[in-house]
């Protein structure tokens, strides 16, 4: 079928200069969104695509399945502030899922907040929640229309009475209570002229670092830390474990680099009064450093220092000197080492990707020990809840063709065995109608490229299958097995193929995977798609004809540049990256 897509006017006149070397942007009119010709634009490319939308055959029936296969519970893991577990549920097909609180595990569950009721249409979100140390006050920021922009507004939790503190002009925030649960850190811009609903193009600079003492005005907030010579800056505040220490991370862009700043909060006589005494632990970005835990000084991070599948290192603040920090886990010769907490005061559940597959471990904080293996089936821990203080944790383990199981365990016990605390089932989906395996195909320079291949079991390769590739390769960000109702209807009604590339650009196999599609090494990012494609059609899975490929963000520069193919997504290629979400809740801890 042929179309007629809309003309796009060229503009020569517009060259950007880059250090020397001159580029012709000749689109540049349509990064205004808001301008009459770009909205035009859109309009005649909506011309194009909606008739072809609406006369497509089984469109009616597949919305009608895509809805009554989405509509199954949903369950964020518990979470325990004070003696109290919290978690997120949504019944189904709620707009917005809902905050549940607990007074035990085996008691009936009330609504601690529910978004729902502020909005009918469902379009106000909470972007952000954080419960303070005991559990005395919630902070929640909420988001209209899913702008990056926040509302910061405050109840007691205990009998749930709202209180008059609101926090304006909030965006790429921090929430960090002091654990004495009189004030919060977050950051906020500076007023802007011009629109701030969401939509706007403009740049936010000159982020600050402000103190909110409960019960007082917003203008009265304590300003801790700014940073004028360097308006790009962003920052956030970490609260240590045991409350003494204020931990600043610093970055600028989106590279996997920090500066890591401290603040000693008992140091302060008066309090929290002004502009914090920080101590400036690392100043340069060569590295990134995020904060696992500390016995006292002795402070673990987790870092790609050296290492670009991360290690954890301890420093000593006493002795901060670079020649003074150690190695508590060396980096792993070939896995990634992923998130780490802390739980049950001497212990580190640690996570390493192993070919894109999660593997997850306790490990002894004293001494990085490997204490032992939990179980786990091939896929993805979609999220863990923990503190240091408690004993027990939960993991939420997902896959292609697996929407979630919850699981508990607890370290207080004799011979500690992670049990299934909830698992959700999907009616008219069942796993054993579906295979998903892992094939490892040639790029062009001959790198060995993973990709995962979602189909019907006992699926003959006769080259006869529509395929749906998807790919990211950027950021960093690893895309692991998740699940989507969307893919499993399609594999199961158009007998079609899931393929997930893991391209260079993205965090697989750790920093170096990703440098090598980024800046000059991008051209991998597209060598790589390609040669999946080509690999599937090679192995008789399909034909060229009967490929379609997805992305959005950073992914839909990379199907954009492959205009041979029906390219089911678009987007950018910079800003803020867009990865598939597995099911994604407010984070309560921290």
């Amino acid at each position: 079928m042929a179309f007629k897509y809309p003309a796009a006017r060229r503009d020569e006149s517009k060259v950007d200069d880059y250090h020397g070397t001159k580029i012709c942007d000749p689109y540049t009119w349509l990064e205004d969104p808001d301008s009459a010709e770009t909205m035009a634009f859109v309009e005649e490319q909506n011309k194009v695509t909606m008739p072809y939308l609406e006369q497509c055959a089984v469109r009616a029936q597949f919305h009608q399945r895509l809805t009554e296969l989405y509509d199954y519970p949903k369950y964020s893991c518990p979470y325990k502030r004070g003696k109290r577990y919290f978690y997120f549920h949504n019944k189904g097909l709620q707009n917005q899922d809902v905050l549940y609180v607990q007074d035990s595990l085996d008691t009936p569950a009330t609504v601690f907040f529910d978004p729902n009721t502020l909005s009918e249409d469902g379009t106000v979100a909470l972007k952000m929640g954080r419960l303070s140390e005991e559990c005395e006050y919630f902070a929640y920021g909420l988001s209209s229309s899913g702008s990056d922009w926040v509302t910061v507004r405050f109840m007691k939790a205990d009998d749930l009475t709202p209180l008059p503190d609101v926090l304006e002009r909030v965006k790429f925030s921090c929430l960090a209570w002091t654990h004495d649960a009189k004030g919060i850190f977050y950051n906020c811009y500076p007023r802007q002229e011009g629109k701030t609903d969401g939509t706007e193009t403009t740049c936010n600079i000159n982020q600050k670092l402000y103190y909110h003492v409960i019960g007082t005005k917003q203008s009265e907030d304590i300003l801790v830390a700014e940073f004028s010579d360097h308006p790009k800056w962003h920052s956030s505040v970490t609260i240590s474990d045991d409350g003494r220490y204020a931990v600043l991370s610093i970055t600028e862009g989106c590279e996997p680099v920090n500066q890591l700043w401290y603040c000693d909060l008992q140091q302060l006589p008066n309090g929290i009064t002004g502009l914090l005494p920080w101590v400036k632990l690392v100043d340069n970005f060569d590295a990134q450093y995020s904060y696992v835990t500390n016995e006292g000084m002795v402070f673990t991070f987790r870092s790609n220092l050296d290492a670009p599948r991360y290690c954890l290192i301890n420093i000593d603040i006493q002795k901060p000197d670079r020649q003074h920090w150690t190695t508590l886990l060396p980096e792993h010769n070939k896995d990634v080492l992923g998130f780490v907490s802390c739980v049950n005061q001497h212990y580190l559940l640690v996570n390493y990707v192993h070919d894109v597959k999660d593997i997850l471990q306790v490990y002894e904080l004293s001494t990085g020990r490997l204490v032992r293996d939990l179980p786990l089936d091939v896929g993805t821990v979609a999220s863990v809840s923990c503190k240091k203080k408690h004993s027990d944790f939960f993991y939420k383990f997902t896959s292609f063709t697996t929407p979630g199981i919850i699981y508990h365990c607890d370290l207080s016990e004799s011979n500690p065995e992670p049990k299934v605390f909830r698992e959700v089932e999907v009616k008219g989906i069942k796993q054993e109608d579906y295979q998903t395996s892992q094939v490892f195909y040639p790029s062009k320079d001959g790198t060995k490229i993973p990709m995962f291949l979602v189909h019907a079991k006992g699926l003959k390769r006769d080259g006869s299958h529509p395929v749906f590739l998807y790919g990211y390769g950027g950021f960093e960000a690893s895309i692991q097995p998740y699940y989507n109702v969307a893919y499993l209807l399609y594999v199961r009604h158009l007998g079609g193929i899931l393929a997930v590339a893991n391209i260079r650009g993205g965090g697989e196999y750790g920093l170096t995977w990703h440098k090598a599609g980024t800046l000059g090494n991008k051209q991998n990012c597209f060598d790589d798609f390609q040669c999946a494609a080509e690999y599937l059609i090679q192995e008789e899975y399909t034909t060229a004809s009967r490929i379609a490929i997805n992305g959005a963000s950073n992914g839909g520069l990379l199907v954009a540049s492959r205009p041979v193919w029906l390219c089911c997504g678009g987007g950018g290629g910079d800003g803020y990256a867009e990865v598939p979400q597995i099911h994604h809740w407010p984070r309560l801890d921290h």
